[in-house]
């Protein structure tokens, strides 16, 4: 199988560069696997779609303001992206502009210093009379996709960033639950359905292309989540009832995918922490989640193929194709997918 296989046409008039008007008044396309049928549909109806006994999973990492110009003593702008920690590393940053080690940088009256650049793109920062986290929360902005084509402004304050949103952390938001309300959670849960919580911060790989023609040679960054105890056991118990476990968004589906083996073994009892680096792809086995609800996404990226793994290829590209004759808006602030 070739990376190529996942490209298709994207029209830029196709991309939602603005949210919707309203949270939650975008369409939504039904797959169901089993009939192999499309079924167009809105994203305010989704508690119909759900079933009594069914557990819907939410990632509630918090979107922070990670994007931050600061300047060169010569007055070169540099724009930088912080990152989340990673394995005990802090201080990260994506950067635009030409850096080396030793380089100080001016932000708001701090001065930052360039300690390394350990990877491609990537600066380890330090700085002596500010907290780096905090001179980001501060004086950083949204960092909305670099594809939207545009600076954040005020109504991506809000609308980057889910209703439930709790714990700081992510550098892009778990999109697919971008559109739900506190008024749809609630028809949900009249629904007879149940809701976890985990945490995925999304980091670093939502940015890096597949640069490789062959699925072997691509390495995922690894992403930092947990899953507490208390989620643990709702998916334990809705697996033994034979219910479905309904993942919302990409973020989700790898947090438990990755932390599989481990829930299983433990019979679903024990908090987990961990960093994803699993990779998923058509072929794929799932082991525990049962149904998907995530966005359109770009060509060649990742979590399409993640979705092609769980829709089937051909069933997914017969939605794609409907879709853009529909005039459906794709991406971060797009249209959604229920994957059933």
């Amino acid at each position: 199988m070739r990376v190529e296989e996942f490209d298709y046409t994207l029209p830029e008039e196709r991309i939602a560069t603005w949210p919707p008007a309203e949270r939650g008044s975008t369409r939504l396309v039904v797959l169901d696997r089993a009939a192999g049928t499309i079924e167009h549909s809105a994203y305010a109806s989704l508690h119909e779609r759900l079933r009594p006994g069914d557990l819907l999973v939410l990632n509630n990492s918090r979107v922070i303001r990670a994007r931050l110009f600061a300047r060169k003593p010569t007055g070169a702008r540099i724009e930088l992206m912080l990152l989340e920690k990673h394995e005990g590393v802090q201080n990260l940053a994506l950067y635009r502009g030409r850096l080396k080690p030793g380089d100080r940088l001016l932000a708001h009256g701090a001065e930052l210093t360039v300690e390394a650049l350990p990877d491609h793109g990537v600066a380890r920062l330090s700085c002596e009379t500010a907290n780096l986290a905090e001179l980001f929360e501060a004086h950083g902005s949204v960092p909305i996709p670099p594809y939207l084509k545009r600076d954040a402004e005020e109504v991506d304050r809000e609308r980057y960033q889910t209703v439930f949103a709790e714990l700081p952390g992510s550098v892009a938001a778990p999109t697919a639950s971008l559109n739900l309300t506190d008024e749809l959670l609630e028809k949900i849960k009249a629904k007879g359905v149940e809701i976890a919580r985990v945490t995925l911060h999304v980091g670093l790989g939502t940015f890096l292309p597949i640069r490789s023609e062959s699925f072997e040679e691509h390495v995922m960054h690894r992403e930092y989540y947990n899953i507490p105890e208390s989620s643990a056991r709702k998916i334990g118990q809705v697996k033994a009832r034979g219910g479905r476990v309904v993942a919302v968004g990409t973020t989700v589906t790898r947090a438990l995918e990755h932390a599989a083996p481990k829930l299983i073994d433990s019979a679903f009892t024990q908090e987990l922490s961990g960093e994803a680096d699993i990779f998923i792809y058509p072929g794929y086995t799932f082991k525990i989640i049962d149904a998907l609800l995530t966005n359109f996404h770009a060509p060649r990226s990742t979590v399409l193929m993640l979705t092609a793994a769980l829709a089937g290829k051909e069933l997914l590209r017969r939605a794609y194709q409907e879709a853009l004759e529909s005039d459906y808006r794709f991406l971060s602030y797009g249209d959604s997918m229920f994957i059933e």
